[in-house]
């Protein structure tokens, strides 16, 4: 059986052919009248995952997640959890669990009942119940707040209970709806870890359903890019990141620096991309599947852009520039320059020293350099 401990030594049963998935969703479409808000989606989920379905509004990852529930009904298409076809099988009967972005917490319920509400409705034995709950509140570290009300909580604590709540079912598959989506951003990320830990120390299956690439990308074992109620690329985070396989996704996915172009050359081992937009023909340090004269465009990741006031020794793409402007933001500096084409082009930079009194500023000439390996070709 595949488990998080298994994901966690770095083993992908996503790779592995005789892997069986845990959730199959295959050619699943729904509609709302004319409106189609998922479209014709396949995917495959490992038992032990914690996968991430990330896009914009209205994109259909949340009804993706809600036909999953049991909520929504496919148009058409076929659901399977466990092997077993979710057709027809309503949301208390299948062996999953939801975790709403409002958490929905009884406000006259302490925490302590909060967590136990859903076993009580099963008619579970009151020392069981309480075992449980016990258990729930030391794994979300709540112990001392069982008492409480969920008005005298923190957001992040509220979020824990709502998470202790969705969980004390043991469930199979737990299913959770923008889950950070209404801490701030420090606790977000604090919180991000949490969730993780307590995945990892359940082995439950987590879906869970965000706009926040940052999220996504923290989260996941592996995540899966929608647009236009399609899936557009799956992958681990760095496959996504590193790898994009469309403009959408090089776009949606970080910052990115496209630079439009046409195949000039496709070799075994390297390509050339003749880019007005760069002023000069860009290399590519690998093969790609195109034709001479195609159109495609060149990402290039900010933090893998070289800049300088000489020319850099070594990186086969080099391009003159100006500094329009620069922002410190601590940890790392921004650039924004400007190219003789009119392109703009943003570069990261770490500021690895406290105090740099040669720093590029702006106004000055610099030359942009970067390697092969860090120009990703994408065709649509």
């Amino acid at each position: 059986m595949m488990t998080q401990a298994n994901l966690a030594k770095g083993l992908k049963p996503w790779n592995d052919p005789a892997a069986a998935p845990f959730v199959q969703i295959k050619n699943v479409t729904k509609k709302f009248g004319t409106y189609t808000a998922v479209n014709d989606v396949s995917l495959d989920i490992y038992r032990g995952e914690l996968f991430c379905l990330l896009g914009g509004s209205g994109c259909g990852k949340s009804t993706l997640l809600r036909m999953l529930a049991g909520f929504e009904g496919p148009t058409s298409g076929q659901i399977l959890i466990d092997g077993e076809d979710q057709a027809g099988v309503p949301p208390y009967k299948r062996d999953t669990n939801m975790m709403f972005q409002s958490y929905a917490l009884f406000p006259h319920m302490s925490v302590e009942k909060n967590i136990a509400y859903g076993l009580k409705r099963d008619g579970v034995p009151r020392a069981e119940i309480a075992t449980r709950v016990t258990e729930m509140l030391s794994l979300v570290q709540l112990d001392q707040f069982a008492a409480r009300k969920p008005h005298q909580l923190s957001g992040g604590q509220r979020q824990r209970v709502a998470l202790a709540r969705s969980l004390i079912k043991r469930p199979k598959l737990l299913m959770l709806d923008e889950p950070l989506g209404a801490l701030d951003k420090k606790l977000r990320e604090e919180t991000q870890f949490e969730l993780i830990k307590i995945q990892e120390s359940l082995g439950v299956t987590f879906v869970v359903v965000t706009h926040d690439q940052e999220e996504a990308m923290t989260l996941s074992s592996r995540l899966g890019v929608m647009t236009a109620g399609k899936i557009v690329q799956i992958g681990t985070p760095h496959d996504i990141y590193e790898y994009p396989q469309t403009r959408f996704v090089a776009d949606f996915i970080g910052s990115v620096n496209m630079f439009e172009g046409r195949i000039k050359d496709d070799c075994e081992d390297h390509a050339t991309i003749h880019s007005a937009d760069a002023g000069i023909d860009i290399l590519v340090s690998h093969g790609i599947t195109g034709v001479e004269g195609q159109q495609v465009a060149v990402a290039v990741r900010p933090e893998k852009i070289a800049i300088s006031r000489t020319a850099p020794v070594g990186l086969p793409n080099v391009v003159p520039a100006t500094v329009e402007e620069v922002a410190y933001m601590g940890n790392l500096s921004v650039f924004r320059v400007v190219l003789a084409s009119g392109k703009r082009v943003k570069i990261s930079q770490a500021n690895l020293l406290r105090s740099d009194d040669d720093a590029i500023a702006a106004g000055e000439a610099v030359f942009l350099g970067w390697a092969g390996a860090a120009s990703v070709v994408v065709m649509a």
